[in-house]
């Protein structure tokens, strides 16, 4: 939706159109799999004959994300609209941003839609065919909708139809709204929750243990689409590293992320890495970059995307990727008007990367998006699926997404279940264990305008972090050891190139492995967890304060940006960007910006 440019050659239809809808992309806009025609994928054909063939009123319709269910539901739209089953059409979505990407596929089949449309209007122009609101929308006055969707014959999309459990007043409002529609389609790409709140319109059975499970009339999962070439493969690289940290008792604290932890130190470990002060989110980030840039020897225009746990490590994080990569990120906060333009300026331009927050939900479709960092606290299966869902589009044959994570064992088994088809459960098995964090918490964070700084706990304070090399999970395996950061063991799994089919990816990977092996038997490597002396690492966070000072204090005087000074001292001093460089070449950028302030060059 936000992805391709409108095509200026094919013309806009003025009324819906199956002819338009027939020739609309699989996967609206223009980002069609590597051997796919513009006629429907094999899965939208199949789903399309099921459903006109038992032509229900409620049909709950699963497909991975970027396999297409906008265009999907758009030809049911249409063909409603032509067989005058029904006479208007409503969109139900999960956030504002993806109204207007709604209303826009739309537009492509002659098919209005008002993404503008409010309850106090109470009724949408007549020149529209229908319109787009969000599920919070709904549930705000579940009485208007109703009475709009009772006077005429109407057609609901509920989009990411999982949301309509987020709260009870929001599924109380949308069975009040839609209880009377003609035909009902429910779309998601995560029919999951970790909770057990119902879905509407969504049927439950009991499964073999008694448990009642959603029951959907058409999946299409992420092996299959894998399999088909609809979506990209996905390569997880893992990063660990010594975290110190001071409990809310007082007490200071070390370990290693990724080792055996008990829950609340796996938890306060990883609060410790994603602090934008310590030195594993920059090291990070700039392997992060650095595989970007690679990818981006083939794929030009790839782009990557940082997920940040709040507004204020969002610009932290954005600050430090203008001093590593030397140019000034799309910083997206919130979901208003002008995140959605930064969206869609990103999404149509080639820019390395992006920041955000809420912004990465479910549909908000960038397929430029390459390179991913998850770079933030929340473990649920639901979030960590549409996160990663962000990076599978897939535009030409061969592209591998690579997406970074620390070494926390939630996210490392969630990305060892990628190709793993869920339900929604209305009940929890006996020896269900929760996770740290559930979907109810991940809900109250996105309806905050500025979700709290979840490092800000009472007594809580992050102290230092380090970040070493783990692995990397490809294809259900996995690949390679500990290794430092900056050493030539990670350089071989940032260096992958950026097109190549799985099986070369897969292969690459276990030669990585094997080389590396070889080095470590042979006694010629450092061992992985070799660190500075004590001394050096306290002179080079020293240096990096220094100079982040003087940086600023100069981007006052001059008018420069924080990143194009940086770039400037390197170009003049050499060495790497500041978290891969040593105490000697940080130093030698200070003596260069104080020469600056008594003018000298």
């Amino acid at each position: 939706m936000t992805g391709g440019s409108r095509s200026t050659s094919r013309p806009n239809p003025r009324s819906a159109s199956v002819s338009a809808a027939v020739s609309l992309s699989p996967s609206f806009p223009q980002r069609a799999a590597w051997g796919t025609a513009s006629s429907l994928r094999a899965w939208q054909a199949e789903a399309l004959e099921r459903y006109f063939a038992e032509d229900p009123q409620d049909f709950l319709a699963v497909a991975t994300p970027g396999a297409g269910k906008t265009t999907f539901a758009l030809r049911i739209a249409v063909e409603q609209l032509s067989r005058g089953t029904v006479r208007k059409v409503t969109v139900v979505c999960p956030t504002e941003h993806l109204k207007t990407q709604w209303a826009q596929a739309a537009s492509r089949v002659g098919l209005q839609l008002d993404p503008d449309f409010t309850n106090a209007q109470g009724e949408e122009g007549s020149f529209f065919d229908g319109v787009c609101v969000t599920y919070a929308q709904v549930a705000a006055n579940p009485e208007l909708h109703r009475s709009r969707t009772r006077r005429r014959p109407t057609l609901v999309i509920l989009d990411e139809i999982h949301h309509g459990g987020d709260a009870l007043s929001w599924g109380d409002g949308i069975r009040m709204a839609f209880d009377a529609a003609t035909r009902r389609l429910s779309l998601t790409g995560t029919p999951f929750r970790s909770d057990t709140s119902p879905i509407p319109f969504v049927e439950y059975a009991p499964d073999g243990d008694g448990v009642k499970r959603s029951r959907a009339d058409f999946t299409y999962g992420y092996s299959s689409a894998l399999r088909d070439g609809v979506v990209r493969p996905v390569m997880f690289l893992s990063y660990s590293g010594q975290m110190r940290w001071q409990t809310k008792q007082g007490d200071v604290v070390s370990a290693t992320l990724g080792e055996p932890l008990t829950k609340d130190m796996t938890g306060q470990a990883w609060r410790t890495a994603l602090n934008p002060d310590g030195d594993w989110i920059p090291a990070v980030l700039s392997a992060a970059d650095e595989r970007l840039t690679n990818v981006r020897r083939y794929i030009p225009d790839a782009g990557g995307l940082v997920i940040a746990t709040d507004h204020k490590t969002a610009r932290a994080y954005a600050s430090q990727l203008a001093m590593i990569s030397g140019e000034e990120p799309t910083v997206v906060l919130s979901d208003d008007a002008g995140a959605s333009d930064r969206i869609e300026e990103f999404a149509n331009g080639s820019s390395r990367w992006m920041v955000a927050v809420r912004m990465v939900s479910e549909g908000v479709d960038v397929p430029r998006l390459s390179v991913g960092v998850y770079a933030t606290s929340t473990a649920t299966a639901l979030f960590f699926a549409q996160a990663v869902g962000r990076f599978v589009r897939a535009r030409k044959r061969g592209e591998t997404a690579t997406v970074f994570l620390p070494s926390v064992p939630q996210l490392l088994e969630l990305a060892g279940e990628m190709e793993k088809e869920r339900e929604h459960a209305l009940a929890k098995p006996e020896n269900h264990e929760d996770g740290m964090w559930n979907d109810e918490e991940l809900a109250e964070a996105n309806r905050e305008e500025a979700a709290s700084d979840q490092l800000a706990l009472p007594g809580f304070a992050a102290l230092d972090s380090e970040a070493s090399f783990d692995r990397a999970l490809f294809d259900g395996g996995e690949f390679g050891t500990t290794a430092l950061v900056g050493s030539d063991e990670e350089a071989d799994f940032l260096g992958i190139p950026g097109l190549l089919e799985p099986e070369e990816v897969t292969t690459l990977l276990r030669h990585h492995q094997a080389e590396q092996n070889k080095r470590n038997n042979s006694g010629n490597a450092k061992p992985a967890t070799t660190s500075l002396p004590q001394d050096e690492m306290k002179r080079r966070r020293a240096a990096r304060k220094e100079l982040s000072s003087l940086v600023s204090a100069w981007a006052l005087k001059s008018g420069e940006s924080h990143a194009m000074i940086h770039s400037r001292l390197r170009s003049i001093c050499g060495g790497p960007e500041v978290p891969r460089a040593s105490a000697d070449e940080i130093e030698a950028r200070i003596a260069q910006v104080r020469r600056w302030f008594v003018g000298r060059k």
